[in-house]
């Protein structure tokens, strides 16, 4: 597959960091690692994910071969199931299995529960999915690859306030990423001239929502009196565990008198597509939530490499996924973009940003900015629809 406007410039010299092994004839493999939630909650990103990388690394090697190079490189995932004990215990794995540069986690409880890990051992983060602003810190090993939960608090303000919505009530799960879009969400409403009550974050245990819901009913009710229905809306900043609480809240009309949306991390939820009492909920409620914007005008590669990841998982990738395979490709050019060896973890992490700016890839360019976090970006809109008897996702719009 052609890559445009790939330009790799290709070294002969030994990488000498740790994780780096000769393969035979001269050959050296770079091993990449992917801490992804293969099996647990936002598993949908985490397959496509994970399929991100292994098409990157095929086409990557296939260059690598054509060129001459004596890179090749190989991925290994370790599942973490968006645990942040799981994410630590990885990238013990991970630093044993002599891996120094890692794609996810996808959450920004785990960059956080292991971020320090990282800066200390000289691992290079790449996530595709976090966004708590708490995390954006200048020469740390995290690079981001979406933008912060303060321009998406901003883009879904703007959606929710300019549809005529003047009352809005936010609820979260307990943790740093998902609590970050709630706050961005709310001090962006408010900004507009929006009142903003919110829900006491849940913790990711809690066996069912009825405490939540009880006190979510009476902020709706009470905000209702205020404003009428129609000025009022939730905002939900969670993951898979979103079809459970709408599960519970369609029993009661209540919950289905406002509008709803929601976070990044429900967004063409798979998990949610998987029960029809909660698609259900969604549809009543026009419940919709962002992703990351792809590029207008998009790369030529885009459609292949999406519809690759779509054949193999079964499951259309979005901007997050899609930026994994930037990732992949932005490591490779680190890689080979050494004059020398080296084992400065400061000189890697320079080149890497370097890189990162210069490339324009599927997802667009990169555009880091001084945090190593994605500093521009659209957001994709999607509500949740049933079309012929079958919910399904329905793109809805795009905040420019």
């Amino acid at each position: 597959m052609k890559k445009v406007l790939l330009i790799v410039t290709l070294f002969t010299s030994v990488f000498l960091l740790s994780g780096v092994r000769k393969t035979g004839d001269d050959l050296v493999n770079i091993k990449v690692g992917g801490l992804l939630s293969i099996t647990g909650n936002w598993s949908s990103l985490g397959i496509t994910s994970r399929e991100a990388m292994n098409l990157a690394v095929k086409e990557i090697n296939s260059r690598m071969e054509q060129t001459g190079s004596r890179y090749r490189f190989s991925i290994a995932i370790y599942d973490t199931r968006l645990d942040t004990s799981m994410a630590k215990a990885a990238i013990n794995q991970a630093l044993r299995d002599k891996i120094h540069y890692i794609v996810g986690p996808q959450s920004s409880s785990e960059v956080q529960a292991i971020s320090n890990f990282a800066n200390t051992n000289g691992i290079l983060l790449a996530s595709q999915g976090s966004t708590a602003g708490s995390l954006a810190i200048p020469g740390d090993a995290i690079f981001r690859f979406c933008p912060g939960d303060d321009l998406e608090g901003d883009a879904m303000a703007q959606v929710i306030f300019g549809s005529g919505r003047r009352s809005l009530i936010s609820v979260s799960r307990d943790d740093v990423g998902n609590i970050g879009l709630q706050q961005a969400v709310g001090k962006a409403f408010q900004s507009r001239g929006g009142t903003v009550d919110a829900v006491t974050p849940w913790s990711g245990t809690i066996p069912d929502f009825s405490v939540v819901l009880a006190t979510l009913k009476s902020k709706i009710q009470e905000s209702i009196a205020k404003v009428g229905a129609d000025k009022v809306a939730v905002y939900l900043a969670s993951f898979d565990r979103a079809k459970e609480l709408f599960r519970q809240a369609s029993a009661d009309p209540v919950f289905s008198s406002v509008r709803w949306y929601g976070g990044d991390g429900i967004a063409l939820s798979s998990e949610l597509l998987s029960d029809a009492g909660a698609s259900s909920f969604a549809v009543s409620v026009r419940f919709q939530a962002p992703t990351l914007g792809l590029p207008a005008p998009v790369n030529p590669d885009l459609a292949a490499v999406a519809e690759a990841i779509k054949n193999k998982t079964g499951i259309e990738p979005d901007a997050y996924s899609l930026a994994v395979y930037d990732a992949v490709w932005v490591i490779a050019r680190t890689v080979t973009a050494f004059p020398e060896s080296t084992n400065d973890f400061t000189k890697i992490k320079e080149i890497f940003q370097k890189e990162a700016n210069q490339f324009y890839g599927i997802t667009g360019p990169m555009y880091l900015n001084v945090a190593g976090d994605r500093s521009k970006g659209t957001f994709d809109y999607w509500a949740m629809v049933n079309e012929g008897g079958t919910y399904k996702w329905k793109w809805v719009g795009r905040s420019l």
